[in-house]
């Protein structure tokens, strides 16, 4: 299929560009293609599970009982302070230690304890192997925990800004405190969140250019690898360094991105506006 796509832009282009097409069809660069996809994956599983430690977040800081308001407070305030990369690098690492950890306890024997000391993990049996779906699915998780600190911040803002009059006569037609919660207050808070939403989206965006460190190939590093000099012994330089240029793509990539993200928010503003009542 690629082959007969190449021929007919030759046909459409002229022969001159055939090298070129080549050459961006090429294994290495389908490989880059294919890998936008861990790109999205990150980025929409993040965005849900944003939002849910999100929504959890906020419904903790609004609680009734004192130590749920303090872990939620606790939650929302430490893990905004904290620098995106360096959680990104602490929680898979430190998930995986815990793992271990447990796994050792479980599978190893008290005498390969005594003998691996200075060795982690202290036996084959508790070595938890990781790959690239395992580093993806922690990626998407510590997204969430990060980004869902910055909606909790913005769910909660949103909650407060619920007319507080429309609440009072929901209680009093009859419905439960939960009830209000949920099918007025949560309801209503969506028309007020989004803007503060859009912006933790766009931030979890740019943040899915730090997959490459969690030993992810994604468009990042393959752009790196495919932009830097390449040598081979008996041919020579095959190219300079074309890292810019690769970067340039990527440039384009995420503003497209960017738009797209613009338009979808529009949409879910206007949907969420619907049936709601100007008050002025």
């Amino acid at each position: 299929m690629i082959e007969s796509i190449i021929e007919s832009l030759v046909n459409l282009l002229g022969e001159d560009w055939r090298a070129g097409l080549e050459y961006i069809t090429n294994g290495k660069h389908m490989m880059w293609y294919a890998s936008i996809r861990f790109t999205l994956i990150a980025a929409i599983a993040g965005a849900a599970f944003a939002v849910l430690f999100g929504l959890l977040g906020a419904a903790l800081k609004q609680s009734a009982i004192a130590p749920l308001r303090w872990i939620g407070s606790f939650y929302v305030n430490i893990v905004r302070g904290v620098p995106d990369v360096l959680f990104f690098l602490f929680f898979p690492l430190a998930f995986e230690q815990f793992v271990e950890y447990i796994f050792s306890r479980t599978r190893c024997t008290a005498e390969e304890i005594a003998s691996n000391a200075g060795s982690w993990p202290p036996c084959d049996a508790a070595q938890w192997y990781l790959e690239g779906n395992d580093y993806l699915i922690l990626a998407c998780v510590s997204f969430g925990i990060v980004y869902g600190a910055f909606a909790a911040n913005v769910i909660h803002g949103a909650m407060q800004a619920v007319p507080h009059g429309q609440l009072e006569a929901a209680q009093a037609y009859g419905f439960t405190k939960k009830q209000v919660f949920w099918r007025f207050k949560v309801r209503q808070m969506w028309t007020y969140a989004l803007p503060g939403l859009s912006n933790v989206w766009m931030l979890l965006l740019k943040a899915t250019s730090l997959l490459s460190l969690l030993q992810i190939a994604d468009i990042v590093l393959w752009a790196d690898r495919l932009g830097a000099p390449n040598y081979l012994a008996r041919a020579g330089m095959v190219h300079p360094d074309w890292r810019w240029k690769y970067y340039l793509v990527l440039f384009v990539f995420y503003i497209l991105m960017t738009m797209l993200s613009e338009r979808v928010f529009d949409w879910l503003q206007r949907r969420a506006n619907r049936g709601m009542v100007e008050v002025n």
